[in-house]
């Protein structure tokens, strides 16, 4: 079931991926393509997903936004994985740096994230490369903590110690024998902040702090269709169910390599699960017997 699960969500992101990447190649509308005539026409053959107000393709520019969305959460959980697993890797080990790291992060966790993001891409300008650079600042510190807190575990294994003991150097230990027995964490939550990232880029871009809105985005396109919403209801629900569908599927698959890649945390969870039933199924009993 759970590897069912997992193949799901992948399936359908994959699905996602390539229909996007591809949609030069197949669309028959261009989602640029403005056709005064077709303006706010409904769902049609010719037409699947309707048309704006400017008269383009809906489903042309939904399947365009995808690729937008997929690269900049692609870009923003590589290097946040990346600067935060060296950050958390370094944290963790070294312990006269860690408190100093520490405090650094837990400022920039004391605001929101998407808050942290807001601000910095209103200072920086609304282009694809601030977006970046904002959302991988806002989301690298969570990444910190998590690796931070899996090495502060492994540092404690024998095997660690006996390296340390027969002279090999810090970086040796830290990519070769410690880096490997963080990977599930690490990849869990790249996972987490890939789905953390479109979501955050659609709220920008709907907030007019995004992305410009020559370029097709989830957020974008539901900006736009704020004035129509009563009466061309289609422009906001099909990029509202793009993102829901993106976002959750990454989310289950999330869920799924955690499960599938720490077996010792689900028999942890179905122990503390038969353990609260057998509890609450005494209780049970002792009130009848009770009354």
């Amino acid at each position: 079931m759970l590897k069912k699960r997992i193949w799901i969500a992948a399936g359908i992101l994959i699905v996602l991926l390539l229909a996007s990447v591809t949609s030069s190649w197949w669309l028959p509308h261009s989602p640029t393509h403005i056709e005064a005539t077709q303006r706010l026409h409904g769902i049609s053959a010719h037409n699947w997903f309707g048309t704006d107000h400017f008269g383009r393709d809906v489903f042309a520019r939904t399947i365009a936004a995808a690729k937008v969305s997929f690269f900049i959460g692609m870009a923003v959980a590589f290097i946040a994985t990346v600067l935060g697993t060296l950050v958390g890797l370094v944290s963790g080990y070294y312990r006269k740096v860690d408190f100093i790291i520490m405090r650094m992060i837990d400022g920039m966790m004391a605001f929101p994230a998407l808050l942290l993001a807001l601000a910095l891409v209103a200072a920086l300008g609304g282009s694809m490369t601030n977006i970046i650079i904002a959302l991988t600042f806002a989301n690298f510190p969570q990444m910190t903590r998590v690796i931070r807190s899996a090495v502060l575990k492994v540092k404690q294994l024998q095997f660690i110690e006996a390296a340390v003991t027969t002279g090999t150097g810090p970086f040796t230990i830290l990519f070769r024998y410690v880096l490997p027995n963080v990977s599930s964490p690490i990849i869990v939550q790249a996972t987490f902040t890939f789905a953390k990232a479109i979501l955050a880029e659609a709220a920008l871009s709907f907030l007019g702090l995004g992305i410009s809105p020559s370029i097709p985005t989830w957020g974008n396109m539901l900006q736009e269709a704020q004035e129509y919403i009563t009466i061309a209801p289609w422009l906001s629900i099909f990029p509202g169910i793009a993102i829901v569908i993106t976002v959750l599927s990454l989310n289950i698959l999330g869920d799924g390599l955690r499960d599938l890649l720490d077996p010792h945390r689900t028999k942890t969870m179905q122990h503390f699960k038969r353990k609260t039933q057998l509890k609450r199924a005494k209780t049970e009993s002792t009130k009848q017997e009770v009354i």
